[in-house]
């Protein structure tokens, strides 16, 4: 493959994955950001719940205790006065009528609680707004409902809600019930409207038991009128102190009451109307309901100062911390709320990203896993066009080996055909000699190149017999010796192994051998200094040939067991040799179940050492 084909390919898949993973991060991105926005939903929902209970919880208490004290002074009141005992009666079933009355208007909080629970944009519209534009379809043209953000006071933060208004006035339809009407809206993540319904509820107070309290309050009345006849009695018949006022002032004796009550309880300290602990139960298990179990610190103010904060939550009055959350307190208060309850999650961000786990931790898989195959596919592609450069170098190799020994026997070949020659008995042997072994050469290069193409096809055929190393490394040796006085080298051998009988291929091993030392003759510049050494070791036979040669570097060392890698010698070509001998003999020695390491330093040798185990009947017998 051509090195501009390689660019291309690794361009390519370069491309395509940093495509992935932008494609991916804009996913987690927008994901992340939808997370978020369900998150402030759901606490700002949980918010308005919270308040809501906190404000039903002190209506339900201080009218249980109004109502207590009333009956109390009631009761105590007809013991002193028989004249009064109507009054009582009347004031008694008022009561009992005002507390129908807050169960009607209870359970139309809680309906109305439990859907601004459900959905977080609605908005109130009057019943006359809803019969003259929502009743027809054709009026309904004129509606617009829009999202309206507003800042809140004394923050940098803003709030949202929805208004719903009228394009074109019309006129106006009367009311035909007393029903509570709320427009549902739905907003994209844009902040658009998209859809809307309409949400009844039960009215807020019961018209019957209304009625009948007017009534019996007219009736109270024209007993006070009675009373006030005679001086002395007007304020003893008084229902209670507002009655008393009310009747000076000449207003209804429940207005004045209503008006009085509602000052009365919004000037109360706001420590003393709200229970932080109570707070702080209610808040954990409305944001349990909606799926968010993190720690989070709280804050509550009145107008003008804090009066509880969770511990270290301190950080909620500065600026620069991560968004909180604020919902006013006793929204039903005359005026202003009274005071804010504001809440802020310190690790929102990791609340986040813990509950898109499900998400990140498969794309952080897929992400390795194509990075690993990238690598994996490039490690390969230099891999093959490594071989291949190999490759080439080894037919070129191999095309030389063959022509010295072609070209050597063709011309003692013609030197035969030659009759003078062919007379002389003697030159004709010595060319036949030549012959000869220049056929063995030829074959040793064949059979040579064959084992490897046998063992890549694992079609080399390994006896597994008994094999003394210590006769069979002599003889490799005793073989060699002409060899290294052809290169004027010695040879010295300690065969100190005690045991030496393994189970293997006498002539695989022999032809192990026979590479080495003659690697260590040929890589040896100057005359070659070999040392054969074998002993024992744990069960094993430990066989080592050293050398004096040019040794190698550490990058060399863990390529020679590569086919066709040869070590370069520079400029000189006079190692000869096809890059197979040592894979060869690395794969027949792993196939005998043993290991081969090397150790070299650079013009000071190399040493080779080979881990056969022994048979088992020689080390029982040692």
């Amino acid at each position: 493959m051509k090195k501009k084909s390689i660019s291309l390919i690794i361009g390519l898949m370069s491309i395509a994955l940093l495509g992935v993973v932008a494609m991916q991060y804009y996913f987690i991105r927008e994901t992340y950001k939808q997370k978020s926005i369900l998150f402030d939903e759901a606490i700002n929902t949980s918010l308005a719940k919270v308040a809501s209970e906190i404000e039903k919880s002190e209506l339900i208490n201080n009218s249980q205790i109004i109502t207590r004290a009333n009956q109390a002074k009631y009761e105590a009141e007809q013991k002193k006065q028989r004249m009064l005992a109507e009054q009582l009666r009347i004031q008694r079933q008022i009561e009992r009528l005002r507390l129908q009355q807050l169960d009607v208007e209870s359970i139309f909080r809680e309906e109305d609680e439990k859907l601004k629970a459900i959905f977080a944009n609605i908005t109130y519209i009057e019943n006359w707004f809803y019969e003259t534009y929502f009743r027809k379809r054709q009026t309904q043209q004129y509606i617009d409902i829009s999202l309206v953000q507003e800042r809140i006071p004394g923050t940098s933060l803003a709030q949202s809600f929805v208004v719903v208004s009228a394009t074109q006035e019309l006129p106006r339809v009367s009311a035909k019930d007393d029903s509570v009407r709320y427009v549902v809206s739905t907003i994209d993540a844009m902040g658009i409207v998209r859809d809307y319904r309409i949400a009844t509820l039960p009215p807020k107070a019961d018209a019957k038991v209304a009625f009948e309290l007017m009534e019996l309050r007219a009736q109270l009345e024209v007993l006070n009128k009675e009373f006030l006849a005679d001086k002395k009695n007007a304020l003893a018949g008084a229902e209670n102190a507002f009655d008393t006022l009310a009747i000076l002032g000449g207003k209804k004796a429940g207005f004045v009451e209503d008006i009085a009550l509602s000052i009365q309880l919004s000037n109360r300290p706001l420590e003393q109307r709200v229970n932080q602990n109570q707070v702080q139960k209610l808040l954990q298990e409305e944001l349990i309901s909606r799926g968010i179990h993190s720690p989070f610190k709280i804050e509550i103010r009145d107008r003008s100062k804090i009066i509880y904060h969770s511990p270290d939550a301190e950080t909620l009055t500065t600026a620069d911390q991560s968004p909180r959350y604020t919902t006013a307190l006793f929204k039903g208060d005359f005026g202003e709320p009274t005071g804010r309850l504001s809440i802020y999650f310190p690790n929102k961000k990791r609340v986040i990203a813990d509950n898109m786990s499900y998400l990140i931790l498969p794309t952080l898989t897929l992400f390795a896993l194509l990075i690993g195959c990238f690598a994996y596919t490039l490690s390969i592609i230099f891999k093959q066009k490594k071989i291949s450069e190999m490759k080439t170098d080894f037919i070129n190799n191999m095309t030389h080996e063959f022509k010295t020994p072609v070209a050597t026997i063709m011309i003692a070949s013609e030197s035969l055909r030659d009759p003078e020659i062919a007379s002389n008995e003697q030159r004709v042997n010595k060319l036949a000699n030549i012959i000869y072994d220049e056929n063995v050469r030829l074959g040793s290069h064949i059979e040579r190149v064959l084992n490897i193409a046998k063992l890549e096809k694992e079609n080399l055929k390994i006896e597994r017999v008994d094999v003394l190393v210590n006769p069979l490394l002599e003889g490799v040796l005793d073989s060699m010796q002409l060899q290294l006085q052809k290169a004027k080298g010695s040879i010295q051998s300690d065969l100190s192994a005690t045991k030496d009988l393994v189970i293997g291929d006498e002539l695989h091993l022999s032809n192990v051998f026979f590479n080495l030392v003659d690697n260590a003759i040929k890589y040896s510049p100057n005359s070659p200094e070999i040392l054969v050494k074998s002993h024992n070791s744990k069960g094993n036979i430990i066989i080592s040939i050293s050398d004096k040669g040019m040794g190698m570097t550490k990058e060399q060392q863990e390529k020679i067991f590569d086919q066709f890698y040869r070590i370069p010698t520079g400029n000189l070509h006079n190692v000869k040799g096809f890059g197979l001998g040592l894979s060869y003999v690395h794969d027949i020695i792993k196939r005998l179940d043993g290991k081969i390491q090397v150790k070299s330093e650079k013009d000071r040798g190399t040493t080779f050492e080979i881990t056969l185990p022994l048979k088992s009947k020689d080390i029982d017998n040692s």
